[in-house]
């Protein structure tokens, strides 16, 4: 982690698990395999509450709402973009991203899950499994941030 948080764009991550402990994972809409697989996140709007920027993003991103929180991450977790990067935030000068991570349980129906919610899809697929495979599938420089994820919240994956 770096001293100067400021240069890291702020931002939330969700992990949603079901009730039997496995995990949501969404493939990147029109990105190419085989890391091309993550959980929701995103951007906070200024002045907007960290547990209230989670849940919008996970609503935006996969139709839920109806969620309980199980825990958070402590402090902030960074990543550090590429040199080759694609993509808007470095250019707008962001080194990288500074998270919070929070766990939910889906407490819905999965007819409640819905990829064109917010009309500009982040995924185009999605699929429940283990935590630690998200390890395998997640871009690699995010791999660092998503092994702290799995350890701080392995206990909810039973």
């Amino acid at each position: 982690m770096t001293d100067d948080l400021s240069a890291y764009r702020p931002n939330v991550g969700v992990v949603l698990f079901h009730p039997d402990g496995r995990v949501w994972l969404g493939r990147r809409n029109a990105t190419p395999g085989p890391y091309n697989w993550q959980f929701p996140q995103g951007g906070v709007d200024a002045g907007e509450d960290l547990i209230q920027a989670a849940r919008r993003e996970l609503a935006e991103e996969t139709g839920v709402s109806t969620v309980t929180l199980l825990g958070r991450t402590d402090g902030w977790l960074t990543y550090d973009f590429p040199a080759d990067h694609r993509g808007g935030k470095p250019a707008r000068g962001w080194k990288g991203q500074r998270q919070v991570w929070f766990a939910f349980r889906f407490d819905g129906e999965e007819a409640e899950i819905d990829l064109m919610a917010h009309g500009e899809p982040e995924f185009d697929a999605w699929r429940w499994g283990k935590l630690s495979e998200a390890l395998d599938v997640v871009v690699p420089f995010k791999r660092p941030t998503y092994e702290a994820v799995v350890r701080a919240f392995h206990d909810f994956a039973g």
